[in-house]
């Protein structure tokens, strides 16, 4: 009874730890990562992670998402899915899960948008990009924005507010991505789904979905029939009060 108590007072169950959306993330990526693990194929990285050649030249457009799916090694996944609980809970919760994927893959999308055409303009059409971090990051950025003085452990260590947080880790990711070009890591990706991250939170880029679009349309299509009804009550001198 008394445990029985202890949890209906505080209300908390696997669901708050674990949202729909990210819960299904968590399971996707480490799902397909355990299975390209035990059964390493060149082919699934050949066709499923992010070429500029592949994509610009040959309409491979799926890989925009696909890439976000694969990861190069165990700390590579480890720290996004980390980071992807850690994050993304608050903003789920507060958001609902269709917001929050939708952000989700609009700042990964954006990030390899920004990654493709980069190394595009740089000659570099054979390189190859895995892994969620522009998705990532575009967290990082929102949760930085929404919840400023949260205080976040930099290495579960050293205490800082997310604000700040945010500001070292896009700043070593423009560093990075002006010193360390050939590293290996694609910083210009993470910068990307900052900045999809940040356009979409500050100045609404595509936040209207279908649906509103649609509601917003038959709004204007009412308003105007109702003022040429108007319009023809008049004209027959026959306006009732019940015109308004």
């Amino acid at each position: 009874m008394r445990n029985d108590y202890r949890f209906r007072a505080t209300g908390y169950s696997w669901s708050a730890y674990f949202p729909l959306g990210v819960k299904w993330l968590l399971i996707s990526n480490t799902a397909i990562f355990v299975l390209c693990f035990l059964f390493p194929s060149r082919s699934v990285f050949q066709w499923f992670s992010l070429s500029p050649e592949m994509v610009l030249k040959q309409f491979a457009v799926w890989q925009l998402v696909t890439y976000m799916f694969l990861h190069g090694g165990i700390g590579h996944i480890l720290f996004n899915m980390l980071a992807l609980w850690m994050f993304g809970m608050d903003l789920e919760r507060d958001w609902g899960t269709r917001r929050f994927l939708k952000y989700y893959f609009l700042c990964g999308i954006g990030a390899g948008l920004c990654d493709v055409l980069v190394n595009a303009a740089m000659g570099n059409f054979n390189t190859r990009t895995i892994g969620s971090s522009g998705g990532i990051y575009g967290l990082l950025l929102a949760f930085g924005v929404l919840y400023p003085d949260r205080i976040v452990l930099i290495s579960f260590l050293f205490p800082i507010k997310a604000k700040y947080f945010v500001m070292i880790i896009g700043g070593i990711a423009f560093l990075n991505s002006v010193n360390n070009a050939g590293s290996g890591v694609s910083n210009v990706a993470h910068l990307g789904g900052m900045l999809f991250g940040y356009l979409y939170l500050r100045m609404g880029f595509l936040r209207l979905d279908a649906g509103k679009l649609i509601q917003r349309y038959q709004e204007w299509k009412l308003q105007r029939a109702k003022k040429k009804f108007q319009v023809y009550m008049r004209k027959q001198n026959k306006r009732g009060p019940w015109v308004n």
